[in-house]
């Protein structure tokens, strides 16, 4: 059903349950559900954010610079994302690329958006750090903007604890009702959180699909990869 795909993973994934760090067995978890994305036959690149490590939004606690703190978030992005491919490279991932927007040339090659297509067309998974090299912006917008470039047919948004998205805060409020299917007005109109608004209004304009599941749904991914209904997917009105 989809040809490529790019999942949007937190680093709040990579920690597991304490929220901070890292977590062997959600690592090993998140890398065999990548690998068993890429088996369906689906071209698969995954954005990884770094909030386990740092969140620039942290700056005033840390008394630095927003731009210092968004810079040293980024880095974290590649700490996961180094983690992250020698762990899927562990479990037998073979060609498996790391592109950053900011030059690491020791570590990772530098994010061109013709060499990542070249890469995904010839079955590599590829893992996306630093963002896009910019301050002032978490990595929801980055997810958007990257699957946007890539031509992916949807976007993964792999969310910690939450298995959709709802009405009202199901930990909060015990009758919450999740959405199946939303349309991206609709989700404006009642002011729900998916994401970062200005990273959803880019998804909305290129009319971009996003799957919004919970990450420790074992197999969620591969589901919507074979075209299973997993999640809350926000669509356009056109396209329901």
């Amino acid at each position: 059903m989809y040809k490529r795909l790019v999942v949007k993973l937190s680093g709040q994934a990579l920690a597991g349950s304490g929220g901070f760090g890292f977590d062997s067995d959600r690592l090993t978890q998140l890398a065999g559900e990548v690998i068993a994305a890429r088996e369906t036959g689906v071209q698969v690149a995954v954005v990884v954010g770094g909030g386990n490590v740092f969140r620039g939004n942290r700056a005033e606690d840390w008394g630095i610079d927003r731009v210092e703190a968004d810079n040293i978030g980024m880095l974290g992005t590649v700490i996961n994302a180094v983690l992250l491919r020698g762990r899927l490279a562990a479990m037998g991932a073979e060609d498996v690329r790391l592109m950053t927007a900011l030059p690491i040339d020791n570590l990772a090659e530098p994010y061109i958006r013709l060499r990542a297509l070249r890469h995904l067309e010839k079955g590599s998974i590829v893992l996306l750090g630093c963002g896009n090299g910019q301050p002032f912006t978490t990595t929801d917008y980055p997810a958007v903007q990257r699957a946007v470039e890539l031509k992916a047919d949807a976007l993964l948004v792999a969310k910690n604890g939450t298995d959709g998205v709802y009405d009202a805060d199901p930990n909060q409020v015990p009758g919450a009702r999740r959405f199946d299917r939303l349309g991206y007005d609709e989700v404006i109109a009642r002011g729900l959180r998916v994401m970062d608004q200005s990273a959803f209004i880019l998804a909305r304009d290129h009319r971009l699909p996003l799957f919004v599941f919970d990450i420790d749904a074992r197999g969620a991914a591969t589901a919507i990869c074979r075209g299973e209904k997993i999640g809350t997917l926000i669509t356009s009105s056109e396209d329901s």
